[in-house]
């Protein structure tokens, strides 16, 4: 399809009174002509960032680059020699960082898929990036789909990453330069680019509570990140979008810290203080190798006092 021809059939798509209702696409191009007055004619290249106001962004998010950047690499290194490049941006769009193959560096360069570019819906209209952050969910727009003619070349697959207060942090997008990418393929780098982002959500979670115990649910759906962090009290006090979701803990924000088990659903009939007591003992043999009178003397009671405290709190000599 021509620049000209794929500017036309953009424009009657936004102008049709029931194409945004029917399609995401569609409403993604009547959100760019309509609300952010693109046109898919404009040829300039995408707006790029002084390197100082580059610099800023990368710094307010350097805890999130330093586990973001190794997941990033190996992606890179499993879809890099295919003739696409791997970039990671911040939740405005803005490029933080990108890796492709010398051979391809000028194309994307050109393209203007490189540090400091900004790909946000406002600025490009319907892209990868820009669309996954607008939509906050996963997206792949191939070719044609883009709104601007002029980044009809590329194929873009992104999936948005959450931080551990429930928004978006970033966006992992994979971008093709391959005129001859097949469906098949564009699928599963979709499904590679999915799994990578949730991964870079896990490892940014735990770093962000790193004295806590992180949690993994039963349950967990392969495509989502559900772990919760959960102090030396036993309490909630961070969890992830999906775990958020799942158990009621508020979309986004700072959640207010609650008892595990509440959460969890393992209330056993104990009350709190034979729970917390019950977790001490058990612990305290764990420590002890089995081993009752080591127990006790680490809890600094006598070895049939603790027999007693095993035997009301159902405990078995192994801690079980």
């Amino acid at each position: 399809m021509t620049r000209i021809r794929h500017a036309d059939t953009v424009l009657e798509s936004v102008q049709s009174s029931s194409a945004a209702a029917t399609s995401r696409l569609a409403a993604s191009w009547r959100r760019s002509a309509v609300k952010h007055g693109l046109d898919p004619t404009h040829s300039a290249a995408p707006e790029r960032l002084d390197a100082g106001t580059l610099r800023h962004r990368r710094a307010a998010l350097d805890p999130f680059l330093v586990v973001a950047t190794p997941r990033m690499e190996q992606l890179f290194g499993l879809v890099g020699q295919s003739g696409c490049s791997v970039l990671l941006t911040d939740a405005d769009g803005v490029v933080l960082d990108q890796r492709c193959s010398d051979g391809d560096a000028e194309t994307f360069q050109r393209w203007g898929l490189w540090s400091g570019a900004v790909w946000s819906e406002e600025a490009e209209g319907t892209n990868g990036i820009g669309t996954c952050l607008a939509e906050n969910r996963q997206v792949v727009i191939h070719r044609d789909e883009h709104f601007l003619s002029r980044n009809t070349g590329m194929s873009c697959m992104d999936a948005p990453i959450y931080g551990p207060d429930g928004r978006i942090v970033a966006a992992l997008d994979v971008s093709s330069a391959r005129a001859d990418q097949t469906e098949a393929f564009t699928r599963l780098i979709a499904a590679m680019v999915a799994q990578t982002a949730r991964a870079i959500e896990a490892d940014h979670f735990r770093a962000s509570f790193p004295k806590a115990r992180i949690v993994v649910p039963g349950g967990e759906r392969p495509d989502e990140a559900m772990l919760l962090a959960v102090d030396e009290d036993d309490l909630v006090i961070g969890a992830t979008r999906a775990a958020r979701r799942v158990f009621g803990l508020g979309p986004t924000g700072a959640i207010r810290p609650c008892p595990a088990s509440d959460i969890l659903g393992r209330q056993d009939g104990l009350s709190g203080f034979e729970r917390a007591e019950r977790t001490a003992v058990i612990r305290a043999l764990a420590r002890a190798g089995g081993n009752v009178s080591a127990a006790a003397r680490g809890l600094g009671v006598g070895r049939a006092t603790l027999y007693r405290r095993m035997k009301r709190l159902g405990i078995g000599e192994t801690g079980a």
